[in-house]
């Protein structure tokens, strides 16, 4: 899928679950609790990860995308009698604990989405937002009925014990980006946020416009977790195998898999945070963010289907071409559907389209059960991209 950095592990001090939530708080202790004020800290470490979904575009010094300061930060207590809900803020990230899962308000994801905007325009972060969302998109299984056992979308990635699995490594950097706007509408779930954020992160960085739905339930504790080894890899020993077995799991078939892959035309990996790619090239010496790693395609921030004539090239060596990109042009019947999309980007755009929000939905439990749509179905995208059919892509 998108997103595929391979990102150092961190290592997280957070809050391992949210505090019980209050129903009969009076308002004098209501009055007591919201004043409390509780140490936390969050430490970083480092360890190589390998994620078929990662890409990476960072900067040092300001976050532009990736990269976390660790400091230690005071956590305060807040307490909504209004919705009966308690949240536990861990410096810019929280989790919370409601007694009810509300369905998001309309009103408040169309400003998140603009806000969501505005970070891009500022952080160059498409990459991380993209992989935010499908890492919690990804982990559903449809042998399983059962939610949240089934996994998918329902923002159990805000857990520290879902962070802490090796193919999430670095995507507490994605939850510090976007806690304020978490922070900002309430009334926006975490499951989501997230999926709002990927969609958004597409379409801006030129890509077709997903037809998504929202009202996805989040679950409550980290017990709810799915166990980790869900999500693919970048370099496994048969890389056809492996992304059938893993993708087959969540009910997607070959075109899809060919098409999420494509959104791998954003982002840059890194070799010491990883062991893929190389430390710098004549496309990120310069940027956008931290300089450095090595990118699937010249405009790494330009959504287009130039990944599939690269990845079928092969021929410029400062461009990355990992196990799981390669296959597309050796199984045969991956073949297929990477020859169409390297030659015909409208065909890519329409297909890819519709694989995004099917993973986008994938586990979901919404509230209403038909969701929340927030713009009219997207025409076909023939008419506005035919022009751009054969482009690299040059701004």
């Amino acid at each position: 899928m998108a997103e595929r950095v391979f990102l150092t592990h961190p290592s997280l001090t957070l809050p391992s679950q949210p505090f019980p939530t209050t129903r009969m708080a009076s308002t004098a202790t209501a009055a007591i609790a919201a004043s409390r004020i509780i140490p936390s800290a969050t430490a970083l470490s480092s360890s190589a990860s390998r994620s078929f979904f990662s890409s990476s575009s960072t900067s040092r010094s300001s976050l532009k995308c990736l990269h976390l300061h660790s400091s230690s930060r005071i956590s305060h207590l807040f307490v909504n009698q209004r919705r009966a809900e308690v949240r536990v803020s861990s410096g810019d990230y929280a989790t919370v604990s409601s007694p009810k899962s509300l369905a998001s308000d309309p009103d408040q994801l169309k400003s998140a989405r603009e806000d969501i905007k505005e970070l891009l325009r500022t952080k160059f972060c498409h990459p991380i937002l993209i992989r935010l969302g499908w890492h919690d998109a990804g982990t559903y299984n449809k042998n399983i009925e059962e939610w949240p056992q089934r996994g998918g979308a329902n923002g159990s990635l805000r857990f520290e014990v879902e962070l802490k699995h090796a193919a999430n490594a670095g995507l507490v950097n994605a939850l510090k980006l976007i806690q304020p706007i978490k922070d900002k509408y309430a009334r926006v779930t975490y499951a989501d946020l997230f999926q709002l954020a990927g969609a958004t992160a597409v379409e801006e960085a030129g890509g077709p416009k997903i037809p998504m739905k929202y009202g996805r339930v989040d679950v409550s504790s980290p017990e709810q977790c799915p166990e980790e080894g869900r999500l693919p890899d970048a370099g496994p020993p048969s890389p056809a195998d492996h992304l059938r077995q893993v993708f087959y799991r969540m009910g997607l078939n070959d075109k899809e898999i060919v098409a999420l892959s494509g959104a791998h035309t954003l982002g840059r990996s890194r070799p010491e945070r990883s062991g893929w790619g190389k430390p710098e090239t004549k496309y990120t010496k310069d940027g956008p963010g931290a300089p450095g790693g090595q990118s699937w395609t010249v405009q790494w921030l330009k959504f287009d289907n130039s990944y599939f004539k690269y990845i079928k090239e092969k021929k410029d060596e400062d461009l990355l071409v990992l196990p799981t990109d390669a296959v597309l042009f050796e199984d045969p019947s991956f073949k297929v559907y990477a020859e169409k999309y390297a030659e015909d980007q409208v065909a890519f755009f329409n297909d890819y389209a519709e694989a995004h929000a099917k993973l986008s939905n994938l586990g979901a439990k919404f509230d209403p059960p038909e969701g929340i749509v927030l713009d009219p179905s997207p025409k076909p995208q023939a008419e506005k991209f035919e022009a751009a059919k054969y482009s690299t892509g040059k701004d």
